[in-house]
């Protein structure tokens, strides 16, 4: 598996995981079709500027252009506060493999050595049983329940926070 930056030909990939009432079931419903190239512009700008990791999740042995998801890592501000928020998605065909996990891994041992984020935030739906799992098996440390805006949407959902660097993903400590 590989992580490579968001181009603007993801549209269709968007598209799938962003407009699909089975990949949305956890996050208020399928988002309309309308404004999804513009999200996709908007996401490459902000990777390729470094403001934002998004990364599309490339499978081994894929056909070209094929990804099975996409990992984020992004800052947020709340109350005047910010913070560093990670989240994913996985497209139906490629769950269970593993890659989810992989790449969110992959991203936290960049921020590590990339230094800027400090402690990364994720708020899987409250009942997203994989991304929970996810979270746990990584070492984030789940600060309780809490509804958050997603897209227009108000969501129920975990609160998990991870310090990058002072343990490493899977809460082994790092040397």
């Amino acid at each position: 598996m590989r992580l490579r930056n968001v181009e603007p030909e993801d549209v269709g990939a968007y598209v799938r995981m962003r407009c699909d009432p089975v990949m949305m079931a956890d996050l208020g419903g399928p988002l309309p079709v309308e404004g999804i190239a513009d999200k996709v512009r908007r996401d490459a700008e902000a990777a390729a500027a470094d403001r934002s990791w998004i990364k599309m999740i490339v499978p081994d042995g894929v056909a070209p252009g094929e990804v099975a998801g996409c990992v984020m890592l992004w800052s947020q501000e709340e109350d005047g506060t910010a913070y560093s928020e990670i989240g994913w998605m996985v497209l139906p065909e490629f769950q269970g493999r593993g890659l989810g996990k992989a790449a969110v891994r992959t991203v936290l041992d960049e921020a590590v050595r990339d230094g800027r984020w400090g402690a990364v935030h994720a708020h899987p739906a409250v009942t997203n049983g994989p991304s929970n799992g996810i979270c746990h098996t990584l070492g984030f440390r789940l600060a309780g329940e809490r509804e958050v805006d997603f897209a227009g949407r108000l969501l129920r959902v975990n609160h998990w926070v991870l310090d990058p660097g002072h343990g490493a993903p899977g809460g082994a400590p790092r040397p």
